[in-house]
């Protein structure tokens, strides 16, 4: 097998792995924001939390929550599978 064959398997590897992690985060976020905050609504709004109905914070607070972890939680990630791929930051 050459270098540069070997180089471009790494690659994919790579890549294959970021994307596996960036799907996650998006169905991840697409059920909190999507399925909690419009489609579940109603069966959520049953649920009290702090004085609130669930529904309606999951649509108005629990969205952005959850994209904010999602956003460290992949920072975090990234930084593990780029040590792992020796293509991080020194």
């Amino acid at each position: 097998m050459s270098q540069q064959s070997e180089h471009q398997d790494r690659r994919d590897a790579y890549w294959n792995a970021n994307k596996k992690i960036m799907f996650g985060c998006l169905i991840v976020w697409f059920v909190v924001s999507f399925g909690f905050g419009i489609i579940l609504v109603e069966p959520l709004n049953n649920i009290p939390l702090f004085g609130y109905e669930l529904g309606f914070w999951f649509a108005q607070q629990g969205a952005i929550y959850t994209f904010l972890i999602l956003i460290f939680f992949y920072a975090w990630r990234m930084n593990k599978l780029d040590r792992e791929h020796d293509v991080h930051e020194e």
